[in-house]
């Protein structure tokens, strides 16, 4: 592969890797917020200034808890698409990793490959040792 052919290659793997990162600080973020705005809300403030009765503003406050909840989970639903796709990213464009592990695979079939041949030829060379004894003690027998 030719060099600038690579460097395109890396700058889009970089932009994809910086369109995670946003992503995913940006969901961190909204869980984060929502959050806190929940803890805030859980306060009870008594000023006496308030227009709405206190039954309407628990149930308004119990409406916004929901919504700020289901803020959450969908960001939390965000963030594992992202580790899915992330892992389908690094499993797609790891190839330095993926080629290590098929030269390892390789070395390893080689050397058993190796292993296995020179045990054959011990055994080919024991059993021709031992078939040219019998044909030895076969021809020089009497009993033939």
């Amino acid at each position: 592969m030719s060099q600038p052919q690579n460097k395109v290659i890396s700058h889009s793997k970089e932009a994809q890797i910086q369109a995670y990162q946003k992503h995913m600080k940006d969901d961190i973020g909204a869980i984060y917020h929502n959050f806190l705005e929940i803890i805030k809300m859980v306060r009870m403030e008594d000023d006496g200034q308030s227009q709405v009765t206190r039954p309407s503003q628990a149930e308004q406050d119990w409406y916004e808890v929901e919504v700020r909840a289901a803020n959450m989970v969908r960001a939390a639903e965000s963030l594992m698409k992202l580790i899915s796709d992330m892992r389908q990213f690094l499993l797609l464009n790891d190839f330095p990793q993926v080629n290590d592990a098929i030269i390892y695979a390789n070395t390893y079939c080689r050397q058993m490959q190796n292993k296995i041949d020179t045990c054959l030829v011990s055994l080919r060379d024991d059993m021709a040792s031992e078939l040219f004894e019998m044909e030895e003690e076969y021809y020089s027998s009497q009993y033939k």
